[in-house]
Parts: C-alpha cells; sequence; structure tokens
C-alpha cells in the first residue's frame, strides 16, 4: 500500500463534514507539536500559511503549488514534504480541488524548544574534524522528496496523534524527535554538500563527498576514500558516519536515487538513467528505487504528465 493510500485511510477515521470549502481543517495537539488536517473543495489561489514554529507539511493527495519568498509556483505532490522555518509566509494555489476530489495536506508544528533540543544533541555529534561554519539550520524551508522511511514516520506519527492510546503523548513524542531528525539531518547534509563543492580541499571530508559527488557512477573503494581523506580506515568511518549519519556506500545511494528521481522528473527514460547512474542491471534499480521511495521509476514519469 502506497503512503498517501495508507494516510488517507489513518485520516478516514477523523473525517467530519466540512465547515469551510477551502483549507478546512481538523487539529489534534500534542506534547511540543500540533497536527493538523487541510481538506480543500474546490479551486483557489495564493492562500496564505504561516506558523510561529517550523512547520513540516506533507501531501496527501490532490497538488498544489507553493509561493515562497524566493521560488514561485513550486509544484507539491504526494510523496513530497516542504518544511517551512518559524514566521516564513508561503502562498497556495490548489489548481486541482473538487467537492468529490479534495486536495488533502497534512502539517506538523514544532516547537522551537523541542527543535533547539534534538539541534543541540545532533550537534554534539557533529565530530571537531568537520569545518567550523558548516552548521543545521532549521531556519531554511525545505522542499524534498521523502523517502520510504519518513513516510513511515509519518503515517505512524498521524495514527498516534489520532488515536486515543493511553500512551499517546508518548509515542507521539518519539514519533516527532524521529522526524525533526531526519529534517535537520536532511539540512545538514545539504550545508555540507554546498560547502564541499565550494571548497573540496578544506579537509579530508569534503575531498571524499566532493569526488562521490562526481563520481556517483563508479564503485566505492573503502581504502582508497581513507586515504583521501588521509585517515585510518576506522577513523575515516567513525568521520563520515557522525558528520552525514550513514556509510559512504549508503550516502552514494541515496545519492543516486534523488539525481534518478530528478532526472525522471525532465522525463530522461528509466533505462538510460539507470545505466547513467550505475546500475547494472535496470530490475536491480527499479527495486531499489521503489524500497526508497515507495513509487517505481515509471509512476514518477507518469505523474508528471
Amino acid at each position: 500500500m502506497g503512503y498517501s493510500s495508507s494516510i488517507e485511510n489513518i485520516l478516514q477515521t477523523c473525517k467530519r463534514k466540512p465547515t469551510q470549502l477551502v483549507e478546512n481543517r481538523v487539529a489534534f495537539a500534542g506534547p511540543h507539536a500540533e497536527l493538523s488536517i487541510y481538506d480543500t473543495y474546490e479551486e483557489a489561489e495564493n492562500i496564505s500559511l504561516k506558523a510561529d514554529s517550523m512547520l513540516y507539511c506533507g501531501m496527501v493527495s490532490g497538488a498544489k503549488r507553493m509561493h515562497t519568498k524566493d521560488r514561485s509556483a513550486i509544484p507539491f505532490l504526494p510523496h513530497e514534504s516542504f518544511v517551512l522555518a518559524p514566521h516564513e509566509e508561503v502562498f497556495i494555489d490548489f489548481p486541482e480541488a473538487k467537492r468529490n476530489a479534495p486536495t488533502t495536506c497534512l502539517t506538523i508544528a514544532i516547537s522551537d524548544e523541542r527543535v533547539a533540543q534534538i539541534c543541540d544533541r545532533m550537534n554534539d555529534q557533529i565530530i571537531q574534524h568537520s569545518p567550523h561554519d558548516i552548521q543545521i539550520d532549521p531556519h531554511q524551508h525545505l522542499h524534498t522528496i521523502h523517502t520510504q522511511a519518513t513516510q513511515q514516520v509519518l503515517e505512524r506519527l498521524t495514527s498516534d496523534f489520532i488515536q486515543n492510546d493511553p500512551d499517546r503523548d508518548l509515542l507521539v513524542d518519539f514519533g516527532v524527535n524521529e522526524l525533526v531528525t531526519r529534517i535537520l539531518r536532511h539540512h545538514g547534509k545539504n550545508a555540507l554538500l554546498q560547502f564541499s563543492a565550494q571548497a573540496p580541499d578544506s579537509n579530508g571530508l569534503t575531498c571524499v563527498i566532493h569526488w562521490i559527488e562526481n563520481n556517483l557512477s563508479s564503485p566505492l573503494d573503502s581504502y582508497v576514500l581513507a586515504k583521501m581523506a588521509c585517515m585510518s580506515r576506522s577513523r575515516f568511518y567513525e568521520c563520515f558516519k557522525n558528520q552525514l549519519g550513514c556509510t559512504p556506500l549508503e550516502y552514494q545511494h541515496q545519492r543516486r536515487m534523488e539525481q534518478a528521481f530528478k532526472k525522471l522528473q525532465q522525463q530522461r527514460s528509466v533505462t538510460s538513467v539507470c545505466y547513467e547512474l550505475g546500475y547494472q542491471s535496470l530490475s536491480h534499480f527499479s527495486r531499489r528505487f521503489h524500497q526508497h521511495f515507495g513509487l517505481s521509476p515509471r509512476q514518477v514519469t507518469q505523474r508528471q504528465h
């Protein structure tokens, strides 16, 4: 079952007769966070969205166009995440909303206090070897395709918010912690990617990241990478995992998948993307892609029409 279908099934338990046709809201409070479900039943444009704390947005059904201060008409579809920094405002269009097929999304507002606590804990894990100006910044908006792992967190967290479980608040708090950790890790990875592109020779880690980025289709040799970083193999693995939250091989896979998604959105053929990124088997590539995103490569190309 896909992410949207799973979330939609959970939300059916809290459906109520709408009191308004645009952004009809049902809310559920939890510790340090609040879940809101928005249904829109008619086409609308330029609807404002703003929050005092970090706001996670996830599409459930339909499509939106998001307008930020930096970009206009950003398509926002199911299987995607949009994270709004505190006090940042976006304006939303609903081009597909209908009475019998509403556009549905969820938002999770997360308190500054909880974001700061998790951010501090993550920064404590960042080793001193990293460049000092690499910081996890929760104050930038983020628009990304979320992975199957993040989808599972959202499904579980939505259910925990809605269900009347005796351990509800504890479960919600666990889910919020995991969601925020994933958001901050993504921000931190993006910051390190940008720094590595700008200053690849800054240190051993940025040198390795820059090399992987420019050789995504090439197999990795851990001993060669460690030598490139001027570290022992064990020290290199510890450094890489503390900074990026994964091994070099896992990182290469994540970046291959992100590049594959972008290329498929540009209507590139599945076969050409598969071999361009270093996969030797089309079936293996398709299986890994579905495991990562919960969508097949062909589903991505089809939903761009």
